[in-house]
């Protein structure tokens, strides 16, 4: 058996933002941590769902200096590049219609845990968004049901702190007022 092996890309560790940017789009999510690639494969189409459904319930509900969007990268430096499931970043960010966003411009950024990417969704992917200053963060639960964990960054430890779980009604004040039904995104009736 042989491998093909691309000498065109960067080694393990020396990636940037540029090298993911030069990748053709190939249906799965490219993300870099500390130079390292990290390449997920397509969501399944419930996980899709599910982002879909929380995406337009919580644009639905944004003021309007803020807009929430699906999918989008965050580029926390030049070898890191987050793509979170659901985010809330500010109504100007979206105008610029960009493939990418930076972390001030991001308010709220959700992760749907999924059963290949339990480690990231739960502890690596929450503690560098908290790193990166952007002070809230929402943790969605699928086995046994959905359920949301929703954070707020302590800006004196740059740590997540929980603000509440919820399994019937997201019911929190910021970052901005949102009382959410889950069944109104989960499927469930």
């Amino acid at each position: 058996m042989s491998v093909a092996i691309d000498w065109d890309r960067p080694a393990p560790g020396e990636w940037t933002t540029d090298d993911l940017d030069a990748l053709p789009d190939d249906g799965r999510r490219h993300e870099l941590i500390d130079g390292v690639p990290i390449v997920s494969p397509s969501p399944t189409t419930g996980h899709q769902r599910l982002a879909g459904r929380l995406f337009a319930a919580l644009d639905a509900l944004c003021p309007p200096d803020l807009a929430a969007t699906q999918s989008v990268d965050i580029r926390l430096s030049r070898r890191r590049s987050l793509c979170p499931d659901v985010l809330v970043v500010t109504a100007e960010a979206t105008e610029r219609n960009v493939s990418h966003y930076v972390p001030t411009e991001v308010l709220l950024a959700a992760e749907i845990v999924s059963p290949g990417s339990l480690a990231m969704d739960r502890v690596m992917k929450p503690a560098l968004y908290a790193e990166a200053g952007m002070p809230y963060f929402w943790r969605v639960e699928t086995d046994g049901g959905v359920r949301v964990a929703t954070y707020r960054l302590n800006a004196d430890t740059d740590v997540y702190t929980s603000t509440g779980e919820f399994d019937d009604v997201i019911d929190v004040m910021s970052p901005f007022a949102i009382s959410l039904p889950i069944a109104r995104f989960s499927g469930r009736r």
